[in-house]
């Protein structure tokens, strides 16, 4: 059968959607290099639903570590799945660990995923994230500094739970922000369900079927919100103008899984672009 080619405009994600013997395709450029110096085409499928699959479950393609042009090798591929093997020292403290990314910036977006962790592990996923350079020039800010952060955690046996204000620390939770309600985050070693949509400055948190928080970005509120965080002015200055200003000026940004040094899992990743 031929190849029909159809082109799209979504949200600068470069592509074409194809069809093949009934299949759908879409092309997506990503960043082979920190701060997009050099890109390349990569063939995604789409499944009937309209996500892209950005992760398909053999290998790391369009995937590397934030701030760097390849996978650290903590994080590897298990039965289908993204893992990253914990280092039991503490956040990104190894050299064979750090954040991973799928390294194209998205603007407006659904993206789901499941995920499990083990006893006592934490996690997060971050979105609209930029990578900023250190002021030295030599490396690169935490990725939380410049995105917000789905919480990814074990509420039961992790310390983090208990910290915080109403559980904003806790699973699904914007972190340290808005905590998740219903809490409803299944024990370590099952998988739960996640759900994050961006559109035009709104955002929702999913889990488990529910939606568990929703807030505006760019807004007076949401300049408040981080005042009163751990990203304030005052505590935190350069968290603070990134955070307030998220996604910089073209309001996207890449999606990233954090190392927190603990031993976490992803699998069916996917993404709904939106107009």
């Amino acid at each position: 059968m031929k190849k029909a080619i159809y082109s799209i405009a979504c949200l600068a994600l470069a592509g074409v959607l194809s069809a093949t013997a009934g299949t759908k395709t879409k092309i997506v450029k990503v960043s082979t290099t920190p701060q997009g110096a050099e890109t390349k085409e990569l063939k995604c499928p789409v499944d009937k639903d309209g996500y892209i699959q950005i992760f398909d479950g053999k290998t790391f393609n369009g995937w590397r570590g934030y701030g760097k042009s390849d996978v650290p090798t903590r994080w590897t591929i298990e039965d289908g799945c993204i893992k990253f093997n914990g280092s039991g020292t503490g956040e990104g403290q190894t050299k064979t660990g750090g954040d991973l990314i799928f390294a194209h910036k998205f603007k407006n977006f659904v993206l789901e995923f499941d995920y499990k962790v083990a006893k006592g592990s934490n996690s997060g996923v971050l979105y609209l994230a930029q990578e900023v350079k250190t002021p030295d020039g030599k490396g690169f800010e935490p990725i939380y500094i410049s995105a917000p952060e789905y919480q990814v955690l074990d509420n039961d046996n992790h310390p983090d739970a208990m910290l915080g204000v109403d559980g904003n620390r806790k699973s699904a939770s914007l972190y340290d922000m808005i905590p998740a309600k219903p809490q409803n985050a299944k024990p370590y070693g099952q998988w739960n369900k996640g759900k994050i949509l961006v559109y035009k400055g709104t955002v929702v948190h999913g889990q488990n079927g529910k939606n568990v928080v929703e807030y505006h970005l760019w807004t007076p509120k949401w300049t408040q919100m981080l005042q009163d965080s751990k990203f304030s002015k005052e505590a935190w200055p350069v968290a603070f103008e990134l955070l307030n200003n998220c996604g910089g000026p073209n309001h996207e940004g890449f999606i990233g899984f954090q190392d927190h040094g603990d031993d976490v899992w992803f699998k069916n990743i996917r993404v709904k672009v939106m107009e």
